[in-house]
């Protein structure tokens, strides 16, 4: 047994928690100093409604997959409800994903480091998947809770840049 009682799984688990904690702390503190820079307004939803359609699909699958994978985090795993909801959550991280590769303004024409995060999503999905239908609860879970964070509340900070849409409609 490792300090404090646990086993050694245990406290390599409370280590994941950790550094996941200090992702979203240090991606909290960066919303919060952006937010602090700038002038907060009532949503200007027009620009969505303005936005390319692929823009529009890949926010609407996005939003769709971050409350989804909430409801997933915070609820039993294993049972029915899961299972649906984990279908259409993966529906709505690959619709994120693929959709992602259309959008190219950080970088006009090319690829941007972002979209690492969509190679990443496209290719974990599957694997996420298998696992679970291979009786690997663990490493599905690792590769899940992992592309929601990644690939939702991390990628979500970096939408909030100064210049990016999301940054218009909320605060620019």
């Amino acid at each position: 047994m490792a300090a404090y009682g646990k086993s050694i799984s245990q406290a390599a688990a409370d280590r994941g928690t950790g550094v996941r904690n200090a992702a979203l702390g240090v991606g909290a503190a960066v919303v919060i100093a952006a937010v602090a820079a700038a002038k907060p307004h009532a949503p200007n939803l027009s620009l969505i409604a303005a936005a390319p359609t692929v823009v529009q699909v890949h926010l609407t699958a996005a939003l769709t997959a971050l409350v989804i994978g909430a409801v997933l985090m915070l609820r039993v795993k294993g049972t029915t409800a899961h299972k649906l909801l984990g279908w259409t959550w993966v529906l709505a991280m690959g619709t994120t994903a693929v959709s992602s590769l259309f959008i190219r303004e950080i970088n006009p024409g090319h690829f941007s480091f972002i979209h690492l995060l969509s190679g990443w999503t496209i290719v974990g999905l599957p694997g996420a998947v298998y696992a679970i239908k291979r009786g690997k609860v663990a490493a599905h879970r690792r590769a899940m809770t992992g592309m929601f964070v990644g690939g939702l509340l991390i990628a979500g900070v970096f939408t909030f840049l100064p210049g990016r849409l999301l940054w218009t409609v909320f605060l620019g």
